[in-house]
Protein backbone atom coordinates (compact mmCIF):
# COMPACT_ATOMS: atom_id res chain seq x y z
CA UNK A 1 0.00 0.00 0.00
CA UNK A 2 1.13 3.76 -1.03
CA UNK A 3 2.91 5.21 1.65
CA UNK A 4 1.34 8.53 0.99
CA UNK A 5 -2.34 7.11 1.22
CA UNK A 6 -3.99 5.38 4.44
CA UNK A 7 -5.39 2.25 4.29
CA UNK A 8 -8.47 2.23 2.13
CA UNK A 9 -12.04 2.52 3.32
CA UNK A 10 -15.21 0.64 1.81
CA UNK A 11 -18.40 -0.16 2.36
CA UNK A 12 -20.58 -3.42 0.88
CA UNK A 13 -23.81 -3.65 -0.43
CA UNK A 14 -25.36 -6.27 -2.67
CA UNK A 15 -24.33 -10.07 -2.56
CA UNK A 16 -22.53 -11.50 -0.45
CA UNK A 17 -21.55 -14.43 -3.14
CA UNK A 18 -17.52 -14.55 -3.07
CA UNK A 19 -18.34 -15.62 -6.54
CA UNK A 20 -20.68 -12.82 -7.97
CA UNK A 21 -19.16 -10.44 -9.94
CA UNK A 22 -18.03 -6.93 -7.66
CA UNK A 23 -18.52 -3.96 -8.81
CA UNK A 24 -16.54 -1.46 -7.83
CA UNK A 25 -18.42 2.61 -7.03
CA UNK A 26 -16.13 5.07 -7.60
CA UNK A 27 -17.58 8.45 -6.38
CA UNK A 28 -17.22 12.15 -7.53
CA UNK A 29 -14.97 14.57 -6.31
CA UNK A 30 -15.73 15.93 -2.66
CA UNK A 31 -17.61 13.62 -2.03
CA UNK A 32 -17.71 9.92 -0.27
CA UNK A 33 -18.06 6.23 -0.23
CA UNK A 34 -21.57 6.18 1.33
CA UNK A 35 -22.99 8.50 -0.58
CA UNK A 36 -22.12 6.39 -4.19
CA UNK A 37 -22.74 3.42 -1.77
CA UNK A 38 -26.77 4.01 -2.03
CA UNK A 39 -26.54 3.66 -5.43
CA UNK A 40 -26.09 -0.33 -4.96
CA UNK A 41 -29.57 -0.16 -3.70
CA UNK A 42 -30.81 0.59 -7.06
CA UNK A 43 -28.88 -2.28 -8.95
CA UNK A 44 -29.22 -6.00 -9.71
CA UNK A 45 -29.21 -7.57 -5.72
CA UNK A 46 -27.37 -10.64 -7.43
CA UNK A 47 -24.19 -8.82 -8.00
CA UNK A 48 -21.35 -7.58 -4.75
CA UNK A 49 -20.98 -4.02 -4.64
CA UNK A 50 -17.53 -2.32 -3.19
CA UNK A 51 -17.94 1.45 -2.64
CA UNK A 52 -14.53 3.10 -2.22
CA UNK A 53 -13.41 6.28 -0.34
CA UNK A 54 -10.66 8.06 -2.57
CA UNK A 55 -7.52 8.66 -0.72
CA UNK A 56 -7.34 12.30 -0.86
CA UNK A 57 -9.48 14.64 1.00
CA UNK A 58 -10.98 17.43 -0.27
CA UNK A 59 -13.60 19.88 -0.01
CA UNK A 60 -15.22 18.07 3.11
CA UNK A 61 -14.70 14.54 0.96
CA UNK A 62 -12.45 13.05 -1.49
CA UNK A 63 -10.58 13.13 -4.45
CA UNK A 64 -8.96 10.61 -6.20
CA UNK A 65 -6.60 12.62 -7.94
CA UNK A 66 -4.96 15.82 -7.92
CA UNK A 67 -5.84 17.68 -11.22
CA UNK A 68 -5.22 20.93 -13.77
CA UNK A 69 -8.46 21.55 -13.88
CA UNK A 70 -11.40 19.93 -14.24
CA UNK A 71 -11.40 16.54 -15.54
CA UNK A 72 -7.61 17.11 -16.42
CA UNK A 73 -5.71 14.82 -13.88
CA UNK A 74 -1.84 15.33 -13.03
CA UNK A 75 -0.12 12.51 -14.52
CA UNK A 76 1.69 11.69 -11.38
CA UNK A 77 -0.91 11.77 -8.96
CA UNK A 78 -3.22 9.90 -11.22
CA UNK A 79 -0.33 6.72 -11.43
CA UNK A 80 0.04 6.87 -7.41
CA UNK A 81 -3.66 6.60 -7.04
CA UNK A 82 -4.35 3.46 -8.98
CA UNK A 83 -1.51 1.88 -7.83
CA UNK A 84 -2.79 2.42 -4.18
CA UNK A 85 -6.20 1.01 -5.33
CA UNK A 86 -4.72 -1.58 -7.43
CA UNK A 87 -2.76 -2.44 -4.66
CA UNK A 88 -6.30 -3.39 -2.15
CA UNK A 89 -7.99 -4.82 -4.55
CA UNK A 90 -4.99 -7.47 -4.99
CA UNK A 91 -5.49 -7.98 -1.49
CA UNK A 92 -9.56 -8.21 -0.67
CA UNK A 93 -10.52 -9.46 -4.37
CA UNK A 94 -7.50 -11.19 -6.14
CA UNK A 95 -8.85 -13.05 -9.07
CA UNK A 96 -12.51 -11.81 -8.68
CA UNK A 97 -14.17 -10.48 -12.03
CA UNK A 98 -14.34 -6.73 -11.42
CA UNK A 99 -16.81 -4.18 -12.83
CA UNK A 100 -15.70 -0.29 -12.49
CA UNK A 101 -18.50 2.20 -12.06
CA UNK A 102 -17.18 5.68 -11.80
CA UNK A 103 -19.53 9.08 -11.08
CA UNK A 104 -18.04 13.08 -12.48
CA UNK A 105 -14.18 12.49 -11.30
CA UNK A 106 -14.90 8.45 -10.36
CA UNK A 107 -15.57 8.51 -14.35
CA UNK A 108 -12.05 9.74 -15.02
CA UNK A 109 -10.71 7.41 -12.71
CA UNK A 110 -12.09 4.27 -13.84
CA UNK A 111 -11.04 5.88 -17.44
CA UNK A 112 -7.43 5.90 -16.11
CA UNK A 113 -7.58 2.35 -14.31
CA UNK A 114 -9.66 0.70 -17.57
CA UNK A 115 -7.11 2.42 -20.31
CA UNK A 116 -3.69 1.37 -18.10
CA UNK A 117 -4.91 -2.26 -18.17
CA UNK A 118 -8.06 -2.92 -20.05
CA UNK A 119 -7.62 -6.84 -19.74
CA UNK A 120 -7.85 -6.74 -16.58
CA UNK A 121 -11.80 -5.47 -15.96
CA UNK A 122 -14.73 -7.33 -16.65
CA UNK A 123 -16.27 -3.81 -17.93
CA UNK A 124 -16.52 0.21 -16.60
CA UNK A 125 -18.93 2.46 -17.05
CA UNK A 126 -17.81 5.68 -17.59
CA UNK A 127 -20.92 8.22 -15.97
CA UNK A 128 -21.36 11.89 -16.28
CA UNK A 129 -17.63 11.91 -16.96
CA UNK A 130 -14.49 12.17 -19.26
CA UNK A 131 -11.40 10.24 -19.50
CA UNK A 132 -8.72 11.24 -18.07
CA UNK A 133 -7.05 12.28 -21.39
CA UNK A 134 -3.44 14.07 -21.52
CA UNK A 135 -2.75 12.52 -17.87
CA UNK A 136 -0.20 9.10 -18.60
CA UNK A 137 -2.41 6.30 -19.76
CA UNK A 138 -2.90 5.43 -23.20
CA UNK A 139 -5.56 6.39 -25.65
CA UNK A 140 -4.69 5.27 -28.74
CA UNK A 141 -6.64 3.54 -31.64
CA UNK A 142 -8.08 -0.19 -30.26
CA UNK A 143 -7.07 0.55 -27.07
CA UNK A 144 -10.03 -1.14 -25.22
CA UNK A 145 -10.62 -3.59 -27.76
CA UNK A 146 -13.36 -5.75 -26.84
CA UNK A 147 -13.91 -4.29 -23.46
CA UNK A 148 -17.34 -3.79 -22.26
CA UNK A 149 -17.55 -0.29 -21.74
CA UNK A 150 -20.86 2.01 -20.82
CA UNK A 151 -20.90 5.61 -21.68
CA UNK A 152 -23.92 7.85 -20.01
CA UNK A 153 -23.97 11.72 -20.50
CA UNK A 154 -26.55 14.40 -19.72
CA UNK A 155 -26.99 17.34 -22.78
CA UNK A 156 -27.11 20.07 -19.75
CA UNK A 157 -24.05 18.95 -17.99
CA UNK A 158 -22.46 22.35 -17.30
CA UNK A 159 -19.90 20.28 -14.72
CA UNK A 160 -17.67 18.61 -16.87
CA UNK A 161 -16.09 20.57 -19.68
CA UNK A 162 -17.99 20.03 -22.84
CA UNK A 163 -14.92 19.26 -25.02
CA UNK A 164 -14.08 16.55 -22.59
CA UNK A 165 -17.55 14.91 -22.88
CA UNK A 166 -17.05 15.48 -26.14
CA UNK A 167 -13.78 14.02 -26.61
CA UNK A 168 -14.90 11.14 -24.40
CA UNK A 169 -17.74 10.12 -26.43
CA UNK A 170 -16.25 10.26 -29.84
CA UNK A 171 -13.26 8.35 -28.72
CA UNK A 172 -15.50 5.44 -27.28
CA UNK A 173 -17.49 5.63 -30.25
CA UNK A 174 -15.04 5.89 -33.03
CA UNK A 175 -11.56 4.64 -31.63
CA UNK A 176 -11.55 3.12 -28.91
CA UNK A 177 -12.53 -0.22 -30.14
CA UNK A 178 -14.91 -0.88 -26.94
CA UNK A 179 -17.99 -3.05 -27.22
CA UNK A 180 -20.17 0.17 -26.27
CA UNK A 181 -23.31 1.04 -24.87
CA UNK A 182 -23.83 4.51 -25.30
CA UNK A 183 -26.67 6.68 -23.29
CA UNK A 184 -27.32 10.79 -23.98
CA UNK A 185 -30.33 12.03 -22.30
CA UNK A 186 -31.32 16.30 -21.77
CA UNK A 187 -30.55 15.91 -17.95
CA UNK A 188 -27.43 17.94 -16.01
CA UNK A 189 -24.99 16.55 -13.78
CA UNK A 190 -26.51 13.83 -11.65
CA UNK A 191 -27.60 10.12 -12.75
CA UNK A 192 -31.31 10.29 -14.15
CA UNK A 193 -33.79 7.92 -13.85
CA UNK A 194 -32.90 6.88 -18.14
CA UNK A 195 -29.40 6.19 -16.97
CA UNK A 196 -30.05 4.57 -14.04
CA UNK A 197 -32.15 2.15 -15.83
CA UNK A 198 -29.63 1.66 -18.88
CA UNK A 199 -26.54 0.92 -16.52
CA UNK A 200 -29.02 -1.65 -14.52
CA UNK A 201 -29.29 -3.61 -18.12
CA UNK A 202 -26.06 -3.33 -18.98
CA UNK A 203 -24.50 -4.32 -15.35
CA UNK A 204 -26.91 -7.43 -15.53
CA UNK A 205 -25.94 -7.90 -19.29
CA UNK A 206 -22.24 -7.83 -18.66
CA UNK A 207 -21.99 -9.93 -15.81
CA UNK A 208 -24.16 -12.69 -17.29
CA UNK A 209 -21.06 -12.71 -19.65
CA UNK A 210 -18.20 -13.45 -16.88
Amino acid sequence: MSAAFGEPVATYRGSTDPDAPLVVLLHGRGSDEQQIAALADHLPQQLAYAAVRAPIAEGGGYAWFANRGIGRPVASSLAETTAWFRAWLDAEHAGRDVLLVGFSGGAAFAGGLLLAEPARWAGAAILLGTLPFDAGVPTGPGRLSGVPVLVAQGDADTVIPRELLDRTWTYLHDESGATLTAHRDPGGHGISAGTLAVLTAWLTATAREH
